[in-house]
């Protein structure tokens, strides 16, 4: 699965909220439109995204050695067999 650069990565967020608050206010700006309730919608559900990917983000830097370590064992084999042969 191909993954996205850094800098796109990390401007998601951004550019979801950005996105969200255009369509928010284009909603509330011509509220007579057919079109209103539809992007006050979308408006929503991606300023939610925005929030998401956000709050994803700085969880993965706040743990980001939980996740690194995951599924490694707690005392690595290796430094066991060492220590044995020093002995």
């Amino acid at each position: 699965m191909p993954h996205l650069v850094k800098p796109v990565y990390e401007s998601l967020p951004a550019a979801y909220g950005a996105l969200g608050a255009a369509l928010l206010w284009a909603s509330y700006h011509w509220r007579g439109s057919w079109w209103s309730t539809p992007s006050a919608t979308l408006g929503f559900i991606a300023i939610v995204a925005a929030l998401v990917l956000w709050m994803h983000r700085r969880d993965y830097r706040a743990t980001s050695a939980d996740y690194l370590r995951r599924g490694r064992p707690v005392v690595d084999p290796r430094d066991e067999q060492r220590d044995s042969q020093r002995d």
